[in-house]
Order: C-alpha cells, then structure tokens, then sequence
C-alpha cells in the first residue's frame, strides 16, 4: 500500500510518541534530583536497540520520520541513562560526558558503518545481515520491557508502573506499525519489530488488570457489604432499649484502648515513568503514615 503522506504523518506521531514518552522522565529525574525505581538496564537496551532499528529503517528506505525516530530513541534513553548515573552513583558532570560521549559515537560509528556494509550487501543481493539488523531492534526492544515482566512475576504487582506512559509508548508503536504498512511494500519485519514491543506492552497493561482492577473491584464490593452493614445496624440502634447492653463498651474502642482507631494509609508511588515494582518494595517501609480518627 503506497500512501507517503499517511506513512510520513502516521510515521512522525510514532516518532513523537517515542520522545514524549521519555522527555517527562528527564523532567521528573531532573526536578527531584534523583532516578529511585528507574532501571538503567532498560535504557542502555533501548539506546543500543536504536542502532539496528535505525540501519534498518534507513536501509529499506523507510518515510523520513522512521529514519529519525531511532536516533531521538537512542538519545534520549542515552540521555536518561546518564541521569541514572549521575544521581544515584553520584557521577560528576565531566565523569558523565566522559563516558557517554564516547558511548554515543560508538553507537553512531556502527550505524554509519553497517548502513553502508548493508547497502553494498543487498546490491550483491545478500539479504541476512538486514534481517539480522530487525532480529536484534526487536530482541534489544523487547529485552527492555521484559524487566518489567520479570518484577511483575517476582513481586505480583504492577504498582508504580505508569500506565499513561506505557500508553503513550505503545501508540507510538501502533502508529509506527501503521506507518510501514503505508509504505511502497509492504515490510514484515518491520512490522514484527514494532508489533513484538506493542505485545509486550499489552501484556503489561493485562497484568494492570489482574493485579489492579481485579482487586479494586473486590474492595468496592466489600465497601459496600459494609456499608449495609453499618446502615442495618444504625437503624437497629435507634429502636428504643430498656437496659444498656453489656457488650457495647466492650466493643467500644476495640484495638486502642482510647477512643481512636488507627488506620493506615500508603503515600502516593514514585512519579517515575517506568518506575518498576521491586523499587516500590524496598522503599515501601517509608511511604506508609498513621492517620488518626475520633471514634
């Protein structure tokens, strides 16, 4: 299907999809002055994932919002991954551009390089080293949400996963998933890169449901059990009584001793953007205050 304005505008929202997704991030990490719940890993997976995505994209001629979408992926996880650095292994700046700088004309040396390897491959009509090129953007992809999968299924929760976020990366690959479609021929494997992540996405969101929904549904319910129940006994309560019933001060104030019941309240989760469960769990000793209550 040959629409080059549609593969160009559907190509350019997945692009932008992929840079608002992690500009907040940046935001967040530079405003707080620190990365907790963030995992480096997932980034340096990304930023090198940027690599073959790009040779490829720019080897089978894809729309020009294709091409620069994996160079804005890679700077910006990049980019992100040095703040994890520089906050929390305490970095200083010119440690920092020390070590990225030279990370970063790595990563463009071996893309220049394997874009001009390729293009004289495939006019000697060798094929596998493209392939090869969209096995590892989807491998190197996929690897990056995976380490959410592997802290959903170590601690069965998805709490501290921003799910607007994840939202806004899996459009980004929805419409860079439509975008190939519209070009000259239709690409396979360029529809199986971006699809493999959009998946995984979907399974994460899934897991949302199990671990989020299900259980939110379950305490309404409970909620409002409990509510007939205090309604029934209230109207109980206002029938007249002839003698004061010999279980109610033993009832009342049960648990402190002093008319107060105590109740416990968890603080709101990190604001990261791919704030990851096992993050949550090791600081979830602090996130929790006594609220008092008269009885």
């Amino acid at each position: 299907m040959d629409v080059p304005v549609a593969a160009n505008v559907l190509g350019t929202l997945g692009a932008v999809c992929w840079s608002v997704q992690l500009v907040p991030q940046i935001i967040i990490n530079y405003r707080r002055h620190n990365t907790v719940g963030l995992q480096p890993s997932m980034m340096m997976l990304w930023a090198w994932a940027g690599v073959p995505l790009g040779v490829y994209n720019i080897v089978e001629n894809f729309n020009v919002a294709l091409r620069i979408q994996p160079q804005i992926l890679t700077f910006l996880s990049l980019l992100t991954w040095i703040q994890c650095n520089y906050y929390e292994k305490n970095w200083s700046i010119p440690q920092a551009l020390l070590i990225v700088i030279p990370i970063a004309a790595i990563m463009a040396g071996v893309e220049a390089a394997l874009v001009f390897a390729l293009r004289i491959g495939i006019s000697r009509s060798v094929e596998w080293p493209l392939t090869l090129m969209a096995v590892l953007a989807a491998v190197l992809l996929a690897a990056g949400v995976l380490r959410h999968y592997w802290d959903i299924y170590v601690h069965r929760t998805v709490r501290g996963i921003s799910f607007l976020f994840i939202g806004i990366d899996a459009a980004g690959d929805v419409f860079s998933l439509i975008s190939v479609v519209f070009q000259p021929t239709l690409d396979v494997l360029g529809m199986v890169i971006y699809g493999t992540e959009l998946v995984l996405w979907l399974g994460v969101f899934a897991a949302g449901g199990y671990f989020n929904l299900v259980p939110w549904i379950t305490r309404r319910e409970r909620g409002v059990s409990c509510q007939n129940q205090v309604q029934r006994g209230s109207n109980q309560s206002k029938r007249p009584r002839s003698t004061a019933d010999p279980t109610e001060s033993s009832h009342a104030g049960h648990g402190d001793g002093d008319g107060h019941g105590v109740m416990l309240h968890e603080l709101p989760s990190s604001t990261s953007v791919f704030r990851t469960p096992s993050a949550d769990v090791s600081f979830r000793g602090h996130r929790s205050v006594v609220v008092t209550r008269e009885a």
